[in-house]
């Protein structure tokens, strides 16, 4: 039985004020050749909410509820926090952990589907911070993907349940619900997975918005899964349709009313506060649709609870298998092998 002495919570880290902003997104896009008038569009969609990503707050609530989710447990873990692209950085967190004496924690990641961005760069962040401490670095465990998780999936349907309500009452019965999730190369999420079951992505995406669908008393509704926050070259094929695309067919096909569900997320990034908040509600509004985006589980005290059980579930592993998953597709493996997903960026 795996013996943790810490709990690590990893996520991606945004700018908490304006002089942060280009520093963070030089951090995000470094190594890819990013044009600087991308880069400084990009920034207006930051400046416009006074350069503050609601990302980190969200961690800082996460570990609150954690932190009480955990003692109500019986699990005495301390907590730390390391970002991959913005204070605290994650080889900071480790180095302190280090420097506390921790030999081996357990990982959260605020990420809960297959593919090179979401999973397997998270493992290649750990490891390349573990080898900048050096020696004295604790082994890392990182916890499986939870899209199908009840933790994840329940407070999702009690979200859209809750932006359903808002909807005027005429059209509430015929509302289309599109889920959203961040948009990536077709060729990476063709890799997604390991070896014998690549795909993984879009087939993980699309198991959690039937399942949330399901549990939130919605199966009369219909559904559709988009993509949004394209960031690559146009010569570069990215996952379709975007949403905005798709609020136009669905107007055009007479739907009066939609609920995005941002499924791809945990918490409020940027992509979902400006690509779909603004964004997509603006295109929504020119189309005459009426439009409801349901809330992120990122701080729910259900979705805390989860991360309780994804550790408990952990530490009991390899003798007790894990069996919290929703659906048909059975419970994620506990570990990757070296070459899931691909290592395709």
């Amino acid at each position: 039985m795996p013996s943790y002495d810490a709990f690590l919570l990893v996520s991606f880290g945004g700018p908490e004020g304006p002089d942060d902003v280009m520093p963070f997104l030089a951090n995000v896009t470094r190594g890819r050749n990013v044009p600087p008038e991308r880069l400084a569009r990009v920034a207006e969609h930051y400046y416009m909410f006074g350069g503050v990503s609601p990302i980190n707050q969200q961690c800082r609530d996460l570990l609150v509820g954690v932190r009480a989710d955990f003692a109500a447990a019986g699990l005495a873990l301390p907590l730390y926090w390391g970002n991959r692209n913005w204070t605290p950085y994650l080889a900071d967190a480790v180095r302190q952990m280090a420097q506390d004496g921790v030999r081996r924690a357990v990982a959260f990641v605020t990420s809960a589907y297959s593919s090179y961005s979401s999973c397997r760069q998270y493992l290649d962040d750990i490891e390349r911070a573990r080898a900048a401490v050096g020696p004295a670095a604790p082994q890392i465990d990182k916890i499986r993907r939870f899209y199908n998780h009840p933790g994840f999936v329940e407070p999702f349907a009690a979200n859209v349940h809750a932006a359903l309500a808002t909807l005027p009452a005429e059209v509430r019965g015929e509302a289309h619900l599109v889920f959203t999730a961040h948009s990536v190369p077709v060729a990476m999420a063709a890799t997604s997975g390991p070896p014998g079951d690549r795909g993984r992505y879009v087939a993980e995406l699309t198991e959690a918005a039937r399942l949330i669908t399901e549990r939130a008393g919605a199966g009369a509704h219909p559904w559709s899964l988009a993509f949004q926050s394209r960031s690559g070259p146009p010569s570069q094929p990215w996952l379709e349709p975007d949403v905005r695309d798709r609020l136009g067919e669905l107007a055009k096909s007479g739907t009066r009313a939609v609920v995005v569900i941002p499924v791809g997320f945990v918490s409020d990034h940027m992509e979902v506060r400006h690509d779909l908040d603004v964004e997509a509600a603006a295109t929504a509004d020119s189309l005459g649709l009426a439009f409801a985006r349901a809330a992120t589980p990122g701080t729910s005290p259900r979705f805390a609870s989860m991360i309780t059980e994804l550790v408990q579930e952990r530490q009991a592993w390899p003798e007790t298998p894990a069996r919290a998953a929703l659906g048909t597709m059975g419970v994620p493996s506990q570990t990757c092998p070296a070459d899931c997903c691909g290592g395709t960026r």
